[in-house]
């Protein structure tokens, strides 16, 4: 005895397959930015939360730290956490957020580059105590990134489907 079985609809569910495989790279590029530019709130967040004190030189030899001056404070400020570039590669989409190519800055008469700075307080040296901003900005932004880039993908292939 023979059956037959007949499934319509099949030709739709492979178009809009097709539609989604398409359209993945420029989802995930709308994702990622939205979750970059959550990212760079939070670290934004942070800088300002950096606790200062007047500038003082601070001797390493002799075990003195200082906080960072209020000048380093607002260059950090000032420039804020950038966005690089996307690179894509096939499906994947991929960036990074930070301080990256910030630039230089004028502190106490010399020229410094700004990431230095941002790391001498991120990190902490031998001579200044460590506040990690950005370290605090990825835990405290990262679920809320992971989420509103969830949404970005969920909402953009549900219009598919309409």
């Amino acid at each position: 005895m023979r059956y037959e079985m007949r499934v319509d609809g099949m030709t739709e569910i492979s178009e809009l397959l097709g539609q989604m495989a398409e359209a993945a790279p420029g989802v995930a590029a709308q994702a990622l930015y939205k979750g970059a530019g959550i990212m760079a709130e939070e670290v934004r967040k942070g800088a300002d939360g950096i606790k200062t004190a007047p500038f003082k030189w601070a001797s390493s030899s002799k075990g003195e730290r200082r906080l960072p001056s209020l000048e380093e404070k607002e260059i950090v400020q000032s420039v804020g956490a950038g966005i690089a570039k996307f690179d894509k590669n096939g499906a994947e989409v991929d960036t990074s957020v930070g301080y990256r190519n910030a630039g230089y800055a004028q502190l106490k008469g010399k020229t410094v580059p700004i990431p230095k700075i941002v790391n001498a307080i991120n990190s902490g040296t031998s001579f200044m105590n460590r506040q990690p901003f950005v370290r605090k900005a990825e835990r405290s932004g990262g679920q809320k990134s992971m989420d509103a880039m969830k949404a970005t993908i969920e909402e953009a292939f549900e219009k598919m489907q309409k």
